[in-house]
């Protein structure tokens, strides 16, 4: 039997999971968090924090399955989540949202990924993203058998160039997916890039899928839905999660927001993915999405000075850092230590200096991989004590490369 040109396939092959010989391969996730096993080195390569969320929102969640909150949560999420995240909506952002009609919650934003490009993507359409772009959004374009397009984001400033993009958006587009505060590059768009989204999403007559789940990290200013710009709600839907705002990433709850008629279709998709999950966590995000702003803002402040510890780190020994304005990753180039090949450094760094990192070339397209040869990105989501030995460590780099 053979398996050329089956969905799974055109996944894995989308989300650079297959080797050199169309077979899957181990993913250099996989390669560079085993040997970070293998030296006992510090992970900064997962994107994922080494403290807990709040106690008071964990003990919610085992008071709940306590109490009984065990069985199937209902398929767009239990009322008192979908009412927190209406009211989040409005309270940050001044959105006015209906929580019976135009809020879904899903297992992870991951999920609402899938769900809505399975719903309106189809073969024959393109799919524009950025790029370096989250691996999720090229598996389900392949998925889906659609053409995924991109606009490259080049260092040192990450910002996209708008005839780039208008050239990207077509007529055979049908989804604009955008990531915003941005995973890989740290970067957050500014009105112009947001506007300019909108415009062509008008004139093309398209969909915007905004992923914004590191809202509430960001350093330099605040979050700026791309739903909240003139004309953008009616044809946008908006993902966002517990995972990073609260350091909850295994409780796997999302939610998506947008027009009644966008959140059906997506809602219609998910129901045949997980129907619904997390019944004992979902009251207790809801609780953790009414939070004062103090914890928000001091949540933001902590993980900023976190990134700054390690960027100063780097510097010191004239590693190049192109420092982040939100998320918690931020991106070295290895230019300036005579070095353009981040995957090798990457594969050297746990055994020859005890830290791991990833390298920003797994983010794109194979055909595109060459303009991230010399980034390595580093998830500083982690104490700063482990910060600190990380940072030890890195200044090391140097002088392991130079020999």
């Amino acid at each position: 039997m053979t398996f050329e040109s089956t969905p799974w396939r055109r996944t894995a092959q989308s989300a650079n999971l297959l080797g050199a010989n169309g077979e899957p391969g181990v993913t250099i996730f996989e390669e560079i968090t085993g040997l970070a096993n293998e030296h006992q080195a510090i992970n900064l390569g997962q994107g994922f924090p080494d403290t807990e969320g709040p106690q008071e929102i964990r003990e919610l969640a085992v008071k709940a399955i306590r109490d009984g909150a065990n069985q199937y949560a209902p398929g767009s999420g239990i009322p008192a989540l979908r009412n927190a995240i209406v009211k989040h909506q409005h309270r940050f952002y001044g959105l006015t949202i209906d929580p019976d009609t135009q809020v879904v919650v899903s297992t992870g934003a991951t999920e609402a990924i899938a769900a809505a490009v399975l719903a309106f993507v189809e073969a024959g359409d393109e799919v524009v993203t950025f790029e370096p772009f989250y691996d999720s959004y090229a598996a389900m374009i392949g998925l889906a058998n659609a053409t995924h397009k991109v606009v490259k984001l080049r260092a040192p400033t990450f910002a996209p160039d708008l005839d780039e993009l208008r050239k990207a958006v077509t007529s055979k587009t049908r989804m604009i997916i955008v990531n915003n505060p941005h995973n890989p590059t740290g970067t957050i768009f500014d009105a112009e890039v947001l506007d300019e989204i909108v415009a062509l999403a008008h004139q093309h007559n398209c969909i915007i899928l905004s992923d914004e789940v590191y809202e509430h990290l960001t350093f330099a200013s605040a979050h700026v839905p791309i739903a909240t710009r003139p004309g953008a709600f009616e044809r946008t839907i908006t993902l966002s999660s517990a995972g990073k705002s609260f350091s909850f990433t295994g409780w796997k709850v999302g939610w998506a927001t947008g027009p009644r008629d966008l959140i059906t279709a997506l809602r219609t998709v998910k129901q045949f993915l997980s129907y619904s999950s997390g019944p004992a966590f979902q009251p207790a995000v809801a609780q953790a999405l009414e939070l004062p702003d103090t914890f928000f803002e001091r949540f933001a402040a902590d993980l900023g000075a976190r990134g700054d510890q390690l960027a100063r780190g780097l510097e010191d020994v004239g590693i190049q850092v192109i420092r982040p304005k939100g998320t918690y990753f931020l991106v070295a180039d290895l230019q300036g230590l005579g070095n353009d090949n981040a995957v090798e450094v990457a594969k050297l760094m746990p055994e020859r200096i005890g830290v791991a990192a990833i390298p920003m070339s797994v983010f794109a397209l194979q055909k595109n991989q060459k303009d991230y040869a010399s980034l390595l990105r580093f998830a500083f989501c982690k104490r700063p004590d482990v910060i600190s030995e990380a940072v030890t460590r890195l200044q090391q780099l140097p002088k392991v490369l130079s020999k």
